[in-house]
Formats: C-alpha cells, structure tokens, sequence
C-alpha cells in the first residue's frame, strides 16, 4: 500500500501552508531558534500555572499569556508569510506591543483596580494598542473574516447611538468602551482568554505529545485493521480515522490536512470520486469537534459558560456525535454499493490487534483524562495529569528501552505506574518530582536523549499549535465586551423570540442561518463563542433547554466549516483531492446530513441530547422517549442517505427517492401525525423495495 507516498505529503504540505501560514517548522536560522526557545518557554510558562509552579493574578496571568501570543506570533506569522523588511519590522513592532501592554498590566495592576472607571491617557494609549495588536494578528493569520466582524461590533459600541430603533443604544464615550474591551476580565482578556491560557493550551500540548509519540498512527492502523477490508473500505477508514483524531485535535482544518494526505488518496486509488473523497474526509474531521471528551476544546468553554460540570456537556454531545458519524458511514457505504468499490486487500491491512498491542500505552493518558474528568476534577487538573502522564509514559518508554532484561523492564513499569498514582494523594507535586528524575535519567542515555529532543519539540509546536486558537479568543473577546456593555444580544433576542411565538420551527431556521453565517471562516472556538452569545439567549427564551440551545448553536456554527460559500475545511481538502473546493462542499453537507438534522429533533425532543422535558419524555417516560428518538433519528437518517445516493442494495427510481426523503423529513419535524406519516412511508419503501427486488430474482 503506497497511499502516503510523497506526492500525497507534498499535497498535503501544500494545503496545510495555504490555510495556515504557522504550517512550517521553525525557520533554521538565528530568529528561527530564538522564537523556537520563546516557544518552549511559552509552553513551560503555561505548565507552570496549570500546576500552580507560579501564581498570577487572573488579569495579569491572562495579560501574560496574550504577551506570548503576540510575541510568538508577530514574528512567526512574518517568517511564514514571507514579508519584506519594512513588514517585518512592524510585526516585530507590534510583537513589543504586545510584551509592553501585558507588563504594564503587571506593573500597574493595582493602581488600574483604583482607576476603574477613570482611565487616564496613558490607559487609554496603552488600551487602544492592545485592542489593535489583536486585531491584525487575527487578520494576518485568520484573514478577514474574524476581524471584520469584531470590527462591526466594536463599531457598534462607538457608533450605535445614531442608529434607528430598535437597534440603537444611548451611546457610549471612547474612554468607556476602550476601558471595557482592554482591560478588566469582560473584552479581550474575557472568559475565552481564560479558557485559553489554561484549558485550551494544555489539551494543545496533550495532543501535540500523543502526536510525537504515535497517537496518529496508531489511529491510522486500528482504522485500516477494523474497517479497510469491508465495502467502501477506503471512505470508513477516513470516518474512523478522523474521528479518532478528532478527540485530542483542536482544530477540524487541522484535522483534514493530518490525516486528510492518507484518507483522500486512498479513497481515490479505490474509485471514489475526487469531491466525494474530499467531502468525506471534511465531514469526519469536522465531526472530531463535537466528538467527547475534547470536542476542540469547546466543551470546556461550554461548562465554564454555563456554569455546569464537564460531564454535563459531554453526556449533551455524546448520542448526537455517534449519530453524526453512523450517518457518515451510512453515507459511504451507499456511496461504495452504488459505484461497487470493494474493501482493500488482506494483505496490504495492518492489523487492528497488533497495532493496539504495540501501542496500548498511548491510549493509557487519555483514558486517564476521560477517568478524571468524568470522576468530578476539573478540566485544568485533568489536562495537568493527563499531560504530566503522557510525558512520564514517552521517558519512561525510552529508559526502558535500554533495559536488557525483561524482568528490570517489568519491575521499572510497576514503580512508575506506583509513583504515577501519587498524585491522588500528593497531587501535581509528585508528579512532577517524578519527571524531573526521568529528564535527569534521559539525559544518561543517548535515546533518552533523543526523547528529551523529541518532548522540547512538542512543547514548542504545541505553543504553535495554540497561536490561532489564542488569538481568536482574544479578539472575540470584543464581541462579548460589547455585548455585556450595549446588551446587543437583547435586540437579536427579541426579533427571534417574537417569531418563534408563531413558529418555532422558523426560528430554529432563522438561528441556524444566522450561526453559519457567523461561522464562516471562523475556528470552532471563537465560533461557538459568537453564536452562543447571539443565538442561545433566543432559543433558551423560546423553552429550549440550556445546553441544548448551547449544543444546536455550537453545531451549526461547526457546519460553517462545510458549507458554502467559505467551507473553510472543503478548501483545505481540495489541494489535496484536486477538486474544486465548492464541488467538495456541496458533497460534504450530503454526508454530514446528521450534523443538520440531529439539532433539530433534540429542541423538540431534548430526551436526544440525554436531558429531561420535551412533550415526548413527559408522556412515555424518558428512557423509552431516548430510545424512542434514537431510533426514529436513525430511521431517518438511513432514508436521506438512500434518496441521497440513490442507491439501497440496488439503484432507485427517482419516484422512490422522493418516497424516502418525504418519510425522512416527517421522521424529523415534530409536529402533529408527522411520525405517524413518516413511519408510514418508511413502511410503503420497503414494500416496494421487498416488491422489486422479489421481481428482479423472478
């Protein structure tokens, strides 16, 4: 098997430098080395806080990690974007910036708490630069998208006295709206910049450790040992696959350029068309982000927003994530019996079993992590120990190594799995005590040595890796500064909420219209982030549940990503499938049908996402009502895919398609004698599928 052959990996680079211009490794030069080692630091820095090494106030500790963000950035973003002198200088320019507004916070901090409210001049300078520092980071890394649209806000605030009622406020002075996006904890340095420079940074590094040690490949093969043989073999390991990743990425873009260079090429090797492939490949990595227990880092920001446990959320995304990829697979394998494409080879599969038993420990730190998050611990103490065990799990396995004797190995294993459980007692301190004797005891050895390398090399891409993540929080923290300060989300509030008295329905189209418009060019984090601040106070007006009006914004903000016109993860496939990133989008919202249908039926019914109320639950009682939905979102599901494809175990009639999307689309609105309608057609489908295939053999 010759799918990752360098063709596919020169693609794959080509796309990966198209949509993030971070995708090169640090230049081998002076500069190169310097930011490298600011990156390190960065990471230590933010290890340090997880683990309580060093205590900051919550402002400047947020002001810090911004400091990084610029200084890492500006220079970083130069370098890969290829400016000229007079550019690199500025990015430099603004990278000071960046380190002078965050020590002046340091410095001043106490004296700005007895200002609040009264900001003087130099404040206000000092405001104005932070505010715009974030704002062309985010436009030289992100492009427009992002910025404009915090621009509008943030000319909201300045101007939205002059504009007609209702959308007007009573005006605000310069001095008030800078004070409020600049400092305090409710603009740039709001609740996504916390979110960052703890949750979010450390499950980067978690995913960036498992990276280097192998988690990717290890992925791959248990994909092609499980499903590469069967039908369509090639598009379900893409699914599996992606998804696996999906839960320690950040990132759906990302994902498609990770594991996207393999899948697309070898669905294409095995007859699938180029947009198909690609919207395939799309579909599954954006999945990865609404995919427990990472959900690209928003399931954090969600609990912490709604002031609920982790668990919570999790239990909210977990049914409707396995719908979404079932619907996925359900998808291609139509796709693959319609064309035929069969399985792969025997002999050109890794198996599933030896891949898992050369590799199970990799599994062992997220295992962990899912343990401890749904035992109760917080997400920042979680991602510390799980991070701080995928560490020990790489030394130690590189110690080991040059053990001769199996018995030593075994014996070495047992302490370090003995010491590994000290932090239940001891807590992160042990932990720590414990990796600091293993760094000392890699650098005796000479592949002890090349691990440490290949560890410093995590925490510096990990730093990296969490650039554009840190930036878009600090720039859509403009967006909720406004909004706290005008009370903007009231009047979009309003609008819908005075629809949906006369049709709910309506007013779950108008929101989702409106999260995918938001979401558009956008990455998951600052994505949920603007839609829940807009949307989920609409729909938690109207009767829907909290975490469900969170998850139906959150998932349609996510199929921003699929759909056009910017279909940001469809464009990142296309290099890589040389197709057009439009023919790939219009594939990947066929695919991903789950992803626009499962919202919907989890407002009425709300038993979907696992959580009380709803007419359904209160009539059949809610363990029937939970599998009553499941079933029936799975029923329609399998019918949009067959009219879809046009294809179930023979080739449909055109007449036949329409049966099966009518009875799909009853299945899926709530309203009055609907199932009983759609039940009904689904029965006359199969009569007539039993009816021709019983001709067909006659």
């Amino acid at each position: 098997m010759t799918a990752s052959t360098p063709s596919a990996n020169s693609r794959a680079e080509e796309s990966n430098e198209i949509h993030d211009p971070l995708a090169d490794s640090f230049p081998n030069s002076l500069v190169g080395r310097f930011l490298f080692w600011l990156a390190v630091a960065f990471s230590v820095y933010q290890i340090s806080i997880a683990a309580h090494v060093i205590d900051l106030p919550s402002q400047v500790m947020r002001a810090v990690h911004v400091a990084f963000l610029m200084a890492l950035g500006f220079p970083l973003l130069a370098l890969g974007r290829g400016f000229g002198p007079l550019a690199k200088a500025l990015c430099w320019l603004f990278a000071l910036a960046g380190v002078a507004v965050a020590a002046y916070q340091w410095i001043e901090y106490t004296p700005l708490l007895f200002r609040a409210g009264d900001p003087n001049t130099l404040d206000l300078i000092v405001g104005c630069v932070a505010v715009v520092g974030v704002f062309v980071a985010a436009w030289i890394l992100m492009g427009p998208a992002l910025p404009i649209i915090c621009g509008f806000f943030l000319a909201y605030a300045l101007f939205g006295q002059y504009l007609p009622s209702p959308f007007n406020h009573r005006g605000y002075a310069f001095e008030q709206v800078v004070e409020q996006i600049a400092y305090g904890t409710e603009g740039i340095y709001g609740i996504p910049v916390y979110v960052s420079a703890t949750y979010i940074f450390l499950f980067i590094l978690f995913g960036s450790f498992l990276e280097k040690a192998g988690m990717i490949k290890l992925f791959t093969d248990v994909a092609l040992g499980l499903v590469g043989h069967r039908m369509g073999g090639a598009a379900k390991v893409s699914v599996l696959s992606s998804g696996l990743m999906g839960t320690i990425s950040g990132s759906g873009v990302a994902n498609v350029v990770t594991t996207g260079q393999f899948t697309i090429p070898l669905m294409k090797r095995f007859g699938y068309r180029a947009a198909f492939a690609g919207g395939v490949e799309a579909t599954s990595s954006m999945g990865g982000q609404i995919m427990p227990p990472v959900m690209g880092a928003v399931a954090f920001i969600m609990a912490e927003t709604l002031g609920v446990q982790y668990v919570e959320v999790v239990k909210a995304a977990l049914v409707p994530a396995i719908l979404y990829f079932a619907g996925a697979f359900w998808m291609v394998h139509l796709e693959a019996g319609k064309r035929d494409l069969r399985g792969l080879a025997a002999d050109e599969l890794p198996s599933a079993r030896k891949a898992l038993k050369e590799g199970w420990y990799l599994i062992l730190p997220l295992a962990v992590l899912v343990w401890l998050l749904f035992s109760g611990y917080t997400p920042l103490f979680a991602g510390t120990i799980g991070l701080a065990l995928t560490g020990m799990l790489i030394l130690g396995a590189s110690i080991a190594m040059g053990m001769s004797s199996m018995t030593v190995r075994v014996i070495f294993w047992i302490f370090l799995g003995l010491c590994a459980s000290a932090f239940f007692k001891f807590g992160i301190n042990a932990l720590l005590l414990v990796l600091a004797a293993l760094i000392l005891a890699s650098v005796l050895f000479k592949g002890g040595r090349e691990t440490l390398g290949v560890c410093r090399d995590s925490l510096a891409e990990g730093a990296k890796t969490a650039l554009p993540v840190g930036i878009a929080c600090a720039l859509v923290g403009v967006i909720i500064g406004v909004m706290t300060l005008t009370g903007a989300a009231n009047t979009f509030g309003q609008f819908i909420v005075s629809v949906g008295q006369d049709s709910l329905f309506l007013s779950l189209v108008l929101t989702m219209i409106t999260c995918i418009i938001l979401g558009m060019g956008i990455p998951t984090i600052p994505n949920y982030i603007i839609t829940s601040s807009i949307a989920g106070p609409a729909l938690l007006a109207l009767g829907v549940p909290l975490i469900v009006s969170h998850m139906f914004v959150f998932y349609f903000g996510i199929l921003a990503d699929l759909t056009p016109p910017v279909a940001l993860a469809c464009f990142a496939a296309a290099p890589i499938a040389k197709e057009s990133g439009l023919k790939i989008s219009f594939e990947a919202i066929k695919v991903a049908a789950a992803g626009f249908v499962v919202p919907f039926m989890a407002v009425y019914t709300p038993a979907l996402m696992l959580q009380d109320g709803g007419t359904l639950a209160a009539t059949i009682g809610y363990w029937p009502a939970v599998a009553y939905i499941i079933f029936k979102a799975l029923l329609a599901l399998a019918l949009w895919g067959s009219c879809v494809i046009g294809w179930l175990g023979r080739p449909l009639a055109i007449w036949e398609r329409g049966i099966a999307v009518v009875a799909a689309f009853s299945l899926v609105a709530a309203l009055p004698i609907t199932d009983e309608i759609g039940f009904g057609l689904t029965l006359l489908f199969g009569l007539l599928l039993w009816r021709r295939r019983g001709a067909v053999s006659a």
